[in-house]
């Protein structure tokens, strides 16, 4: 490994216009290996991809469950709720039955 002495000899020999010509150098560099392995570069576009694949399946599943409980909310609107389904939470959540209804229970 060099000395920092030996460093500060080489540096002092070289004109402004080489110093200057290294440093862009070590930007472009520096921005190049960014472009590849940074946390936008080229590598990280297929992990990226993958994970917006994911994301949109998981947005169209919840846009259908979404579409689902619009049209239950829509069906027990109370200017005109739908019998059947309202007949069906009142059942499943506070356990009445008509009278002449027999239940059955089946086992898990």
């Amino acid at each position: 490994m060099p000395k920092v002495g030996s460093i500060n000899k080489a540096l002092s020999r070289l004109s402004p216009d080489q110093t200057r010509q290294i440093g862009g150098l070590a930007i472009l560099l520096l921005l190049a290996a960014l472009a590849i392995a940074g946390p936008t570069g080229l590598l990280a576009w297929n992990e990226n991809a993958n994970v917006l694949g994911e994301r949109q399946e998981h947005i169209a599943k919840l846009s259908q469950h979404r579409d689902e409980l619009a049209h239950r909310v829509k069906l027990l609107d109370i200017q005109g709720a739908d019998a059947d389904l309202a007949g069906e939470l009142i059942r499943k959540n506070l356990n009445v039955v008509h009278r002449d209804e027999i239940v059955i229970t089946l086992g898990d």
